[in-house]
C-alpha cells in the first residue's frame, strides 16, 4: 500500500518520476491533438494517433482513481483544481459528448512549478494570487458595471440599427456581440452601424469601453506594485 501511496507524493523520488512521466503523457497528447486538426491525414497515422490517445486516456483514468484512492488528499482530490482538469479532460472519451477537451491538460504543466520547487516562480504565483484577493471587491463591482453597460449598449445599438440592418442586428441578443467588441474597444469591423444615430452612440460607447477597459487594468497593476513592495 506505502508504495501506491509514495508514487502520488511530489516529496518523494518515487512520486516525482511518476509525476514527470504523466507530464510527458500530457505534452504527447497535445501534441497528437494538435496533429490530429492537421488536414489530409493517412489513415496509418490517424491509428497511430488514436492508439495513443486511448493509451494516454487509460493510464490519465488509472492516475485519476488512484489519487483518490491512494494520495493523502483522497476524495478531496476529485474536486480540487487539478482534479477537476483531470475528469473534465477523460470525461468526454468515455461518454461521447462530442465535445474534445484534451487540450485542457495543457493547465497541468502548472504543477511543474509545485514539483521543482523553483523560488521565483512559486513567489510570482503568490503575489499575483494575493493581488487578485485584495481588489477582488473591486473588480466584482467593475464587472458587473461592465455587464450593466454591455446590456444597455446592446439595446441602443438595436434601436439604432435594426431597421437599417435587419440581418446584423436582429434582435438584442444579436447585437451583444458588437456591444463585448466594441466596449472593449476590439472592434472586429464585422458588423458596424451606418445610421447617423448609431455612429453618434458608438462613438460615446467607444469612449466609455476604454474607461471600462482602464479600470481593472490599473487596479490589478496597482495591486501587483503594492505586493512587489511588501
Amino acid at each position: 500500500m506505502s508504495r501506491f501511496t509514495d508514487i502520488f507524493d511530489n516529496s518523494k523520488l518515487s512520486g516525482k518520476r511518476f509525476e514527470f512521466f504523466i507530464q510527458f503523457l500530457i505534452v504527447t497528447s497535445i501534441v497528437t491533438f494538435s496533429i490530429e486538426t492537421l488536414p489530409d491525414l493517412s489513415a496509418r497515422l490517424i491509428r497511430v494517433l488514436n492508439f495513443i490517445e486511448i493509451s494516454c486516456v487509460v493510464i490519465f483514468t488509472i492516475e485519476y482513481v488512484g489519487r483518490i484512492i491512494f494520495s493523502k488528499k483522497g476524495l478531496k482530490y476529485s474536486y480540487s483544481f487539478y482534479g477537476l482538469i483531470d475528469l473534465i479532460a477523460i470525461l468526454p472519451f468515455y461518454i461521447s459528448l462530442g465535445l474534445d477537451l484534451r487540450s485542457i491538460r495543457i493547465l497541468r504543466l502548472l504543477r511543474l512549478f509545485k514539483i521543482l520547487k523553483l523560488p521565483k516562480f512559486n513567489n510570482a504565483i503568490r503575489i499575483l494570487n494575493k493581488s487578485f484577493k485584495s481588489i477582488k471587491a473591486e473588480l466584482s463591482v467593475v464587472i458587473m458595471v461592465a455587464l450593466v453597460f454591455i446590456y444597455l449598449s446592446s439595446v441602443g445599438i438595436y434601436f439604432f440599427e435594426n431597421e437599417a440592418q435587419p440581418e446584423n442586428f436582429k434582435s438584442i441578443f444579436h447585437s451583444i456581440w458588437w456591444a463585448i467588441a466594441t466596449l472593449t474597444t476590439v472592434g472586429y469591423g464585422d458588423i458596424y452601424p451606418i445610421t447617423l444615430g448609431g455612429k453618434i452612440f458608438s462613438s460615446i460607447i467607444i469612449l466609455i469601453g476604454i474607461g471600462i477597459v482602464a479600470i481593472p487594468t490599473g487596479l490589478i497593476a496597482s495591486s501587483i506594485n503594492q505586493n512587489l513592495k511588501k
